[in-house]
């Protein structure tokens, strides 16, 4: 794990964003108090900060006190940045110089949902395994190709720890109690919040369309796969049935009595929901998302896309950008060179 193993009290410093999840850093904090109080000493220790060490106001309207992260670092173990959030551009360098610095002094650096994104911009997740939150997947994987995106509740690779948000930063905190001290003191965590099963790393997200994929037959399962892994070119149904070892009409008939749709409606249907996806949290132009979803043009995309949302790509992309998504909005549309504020064309 990331910590010394005889240190303790191990300390967790998270630096709280506008608009913060609450939700994620109740999760990822509480087991650790629960922890302390059967153990009964401070094994762990927490500090809330934010970048100038101002009150952070959460989603919910909360109003939380902060240091200034310069302090939360000083003998800080690991360091997350808590998303759900939106960022001024002009603070963006702030957050990457910070993020930076933790990790040149050998503080492990995490993210709770979307602060994902800040820890790719500042280029500390190339190479490793990491997550978000399920409706930013897509677009993230688009932008950093570098990195090992994957859609587990959580990822720990060596001093990275991110996580989905919501209840995964619990799951995740779980895994470090167990870690540092054993399974058993980690369920008895979990019970106390009625935390009914400690999910682990293999555990993959349920959101959206394939939020009912677990439950399904295997064949069913293993197609829906098929279908992600093939979105920018198509498969035939017949070729999706021979990977089932089906026939068509086999296939055919699970679609039909498991999602109530055919094999090529669910595929659309997958292939349309990641064009939503990339539409809203990436900038890129529409006919390119149009092709890296499979569909020839902008027009065709536009015809089923309405069908289904009952708008067009153009529509939602400017509703998108009027509500600022709340989720790094201000700076979903631009590029990584810009948020690093390496794009010669930014410095003019």
């Amino acid at each position: 794990m990331f910590y010394d193993s005889l240190a303790e009290p191990i300390t967790f410093s998270f630096l709280l964003i506008e608009n913060l999840s609450m939700m994620s850093l109740s999760s990822a904090i509480e087991p650790l108090r629960s922890a302390n109080r059967l153990i009964g000493r401070e094994a762990f220790r927490w500090r809330l900060c934010s970048i100038d060490g101002e009150p952070v106001v959460a989603s919910n309207g909360i109003r939380l006190d902060a240091l200034s992260v310069e302090q939360a670092l000083d003998g800080a173990h690991a360091l997350f940045v808590c998303g759900g959030m939106r960022i001024a551009p002009t603070d963006v360098k702030r957050y990457l110089a910070v993020l930076r610095n933790a990790a040149r002094r050998g503080i492990a650096v995490g993210s709770l949902s979307t602060g994902s994104y800040l820890l790719a911009w500042a280029g500390l997740l190339d190479g490793y395994r990491c997550t978000i939150h399920w409706e930013n997947g897509a677009a993230f994987e688009e932008d950093f190709p570098k990195v090992i995106a994957t859609g587990k509740i959580y990822e720990i690779d060596r001093d990275r720890m991110t996580c989905s948000g919501g209840t995964a930063a619990m799951d995740m905190m779980l895994h470090v109690i167990a870690d540092r001290y054993d399974p058993d003191l980690a369920q008895r965590v979990a019970n106390q919040f009625h935390h009914e099963r400690i999910r682990d790393a293999n555990d993959e997200q349920r959101g959206g369309r394939l939020r009912r994929v677990g439950s399904l037959p295997a064949a069913l399962q293993r197609t829906v796969q098929t279908m992600q892994k093939n979105l920018e070119t198509p498969v035939s149904v017949g070729e999706l049935a021979q990977a089932a070892d089906l026939s068509a009409r086999q296939l055919e008939r699970l679609f039909n009595q498991h999602l109530g749709v055919t094999p090529a409606r669910y595929y659309l249907s997958l292939r349309v929901d990641r064009a939503r996806e990339l539409l809203i949290y990436t900038s890129q132009p529409i006919l390119e998302i149009a092709v890296t979803v499979g569909f020839a043009s902008t027009s065709h995309l536009g015809q089923w896309f309405k069908r289904i949302y009952g708008m067009r790509p153009s529509e939602l992309r400017e509703r998108a950008g009027r509500r600022q998504l709340g989720q790094l909005a201000d700076v979903a549309s631009l590029s990584p060179a810009v948020a690093f504020g390496t794009d010669p064309q930014a410095k003019q």
